[in-house]
């Protein structure tokens, strides 16, 4: 398994693991037991790993930071509307 491949693998993982989570906040609007403060702080964050994804032209990072800072940012927008 090359490097490339073994990042797809671990992109799909971290990222799918993550979709559970945010589908149940999404559909319920139930933001109560999150922070806001983590929440825009691993925003920020993955924000920073795209970029660095795309610095590195490294597919795996780019691919799973897109899919990911979708879903945060939906989160903590949500977070932001209903608190």
């Amino acid at each position: 398994m090359t490097g490339e491949w073994m990042g797809f693998v671990a992109a799909t993982l971290t990222t799918v693991s993550f979709v559970p989570q945010a589908m149940k906040i999404i559909r319920s609007k139930q933001t109560q037991g999150i922070s806001l403060w983590m929440y825009l702080t691993f925003t920020i964050g993955i924000a920073f790993w795209l970029a660095y994804g795309l610095v590195l032209m490294s597919w795996p990072m780019i691919i799973a930071n897109v899919v990911t800072l979708l879903l945060s940012l939906t989160i903590l927008s949500l977070k932001l509307r209903y608190g």
